[in-house]
């Protein structure tokens, strides 16, 4: 069965791994999963992962969008969005795979989002379930942050994890932070769609419909801290605390523009 998504532009976000994307389009195709327009940014890869870009075009049409050095993930998702024409964005980055069942899932989630103007996007991949929902329909349910919630987990109402969003999401919430680790830009994002009302939904069953794939030969380019990985359980205790109190202090105080 064909899936044809003529109003969302896929846009990848790409460094240094592109047998990873190569697995990404491919399994598209295999799901006979199309697109308005292919967007793939590339954030100063080297010449060998761009030559096996410009040879991976013949085969899968997309547009690619390079820059003649590392600029760091904000950056690369803010001209990787900038040259999207379609009304919708499939925002994934390129070492992911999507499972069967993606392509009605994601027409599912378009489908709420043409009927909803309100809504401002969907979540389709976490790492943890999303503390605060109310059920929505067909699998998705609504994110919402009470003000003083106990969970300090409510800051990821919005996440950089596989979605779908308007392309006019940076008129309301803003452009993405440059200049500053991955990690502080995504934080930043959060702060700035829960200050600015933003309104999401979440697939509950959030590992079910993409596999994030990290082989030896491309593993993760994206390196946090010791502080933040410790499984140490006092270290972990003392990093709840903090966040704890960090979080909702700057989603009160702390405005994003």
């Amino acid at each position: 069965m064909a899936h044809a998504f003529e109003t969302v532009t896929l846009l990848v976000t790409h460094y240094n791994r592109s047998r990873s994307l190569e697995n990404l389009l491919r399994s598209f195709g295999a799901l006979s999963c199309t697109f308005g327009d292919i967007v793939v940014s590339d954030d100063g890869s080297r010449p060998e992962h761009l030559d096996a870009l410009k040879q991976l075009q013949a085969t899968y049409p997309f547009r690619l969008i390079t820059t003649e050095r590392n600029r760091g993930l904000g950056n690369n998702i803010n001209k990787g969005q900038d040259a999207v024409r379609t009304p919708y964005t499939l925002y994934i980055q390129e070492d992911f795979q999507p499972a069967a069942i993606f392509p009605e899932k994601l027409s599912a989630a378009l489908r709420f989002m043409e009927n909803d103007p309100a809504l401002d996007y969907v979540r389709f991949y976490a790492y943890i379930p999303y503390p605060y929902r109310k059920p929505y329909g067909e699998g998705f349910s609504e994110m919402y942050t009470p003000a003083w919630g106990l969970d300090y987990t409510k800051i990821y109402a919005y996440s950089d994890h596989p979605h779908l969003r308007r392309t006019t999401f940076f008129q309301k919430f803003g452009r993405y932070g440059e200049g500053i680790k991955g990690d502080r830009m995504e934080y930043n994002m959060c702060l700035s769609f829960i200050q600015h009302k933003g309104k999401g939904l979440f697939y509950d069953d959030f590992k079910s419909l993409l596999e994030q794939i990290n082989p030896e030969a491309e593993p993760s380019t994206m390196t946090r801290s010791a502080w933040t990985q410790s499984g140490n359980r006092f270290v972990a205790f003392l990093r709840d605390v903090y966040r704890q109190v960090k979080y909702n202090f700057d989603i009160h105080f702390s405005r994003q523009p």
